[in-house]
């Protein structure tokens, strides 16, 4: 039983939830569906009934497939982007910051929900307002990472963004492949495996305003 299915059950019959709380388990519904099926395959009438809800309160909330599709995309792509401020930010040690960077693809991959499909692996990429959410995740953890590359080493904007683009898509494509293939290595031992290897070379950037001479 799904937890959407253990939470209909939980509730009295004749009770309706308030319109937020909906909205939430409308959002789960299709998040199961689009994960399972892809954009193109989803219909609404399986997301309705997934959820346990008429098709018209479903339009009720959602006007058409593809507000249902922006609506977990803004949701998700936000959550990928909180973590890896809140990796950038859980330590002033730039070796374990790379890692705890690393780490927030890893666990954002692994969630069992799935969501990251949605936004890695759409089938709806062709979409200009899915696109545009799908660039906004790259570009904005990558404005997260770069911050503190040009603080650290006082390399340009522009050369620092570079580099953080390099690090962000890194973890993203690392991650992704080391899910697919079945968790081959246990995550903690890759995050620790792909953090050495963008360590060396990020550190030899040297910390800006240090004489090494």
């Amino acid at each position: 039983m799904t937890a959407i299915e253990q939470t209909e059950a939980a509730r009295p019959r004749g009770t309706r939830l308030p319109r937020r709380a909906r909205r939430n388990q409308l959002l789960g519904a299709a998040q199961e569906v689009f994960v399972a099926q892809g954009y193109h395959s989803a219909a609404m009438d399986d997301i309705a009934e997934r959820a346990g809800v008429s098709k018209p309160v479903l339009y009720q909330h959602f006007p058409g497939k593809l507000d249902l599709y922006l609506a977990l995309l803004d949701q998700h792509c936000e959550s990928l982007i909180q973590a890896v401020r809140g990796a950038l930010a859980s330590t002033t040690d730039n070796k374990q910051r790379v890692r705890a960077t690393m780490d927030a693809y890893f666990a954002y991959v692994e969630d069992e929900g799935g969501a990251f499909r949605l936004v890695f692996e759409s089938d709806l990429t062709n979409e200009p307002a899915v696109r545009e959410r799908v660039d906004k995740v790259a570009n904005e953890c990558a404005e997260a990472i770069c911050d503190v590359i040009a603080e650290d080493t006082g390399l340009s904007r522009a050369e620092s963004m570079l580099l953080a683009s390099g690090l962000g898509g890194l973890s993203q494509v690392v991650a992704r492949s080391w899910l697919h293939s079945d968790r081959s290595v246990p995550r903690e031992q890759a995050v620790q495996l792909l953090a050495s290897l963008a360590w060396r070379g990020i550190a030899g950037f040297p910390l800006h305003g240090i004489d090494h001479h």
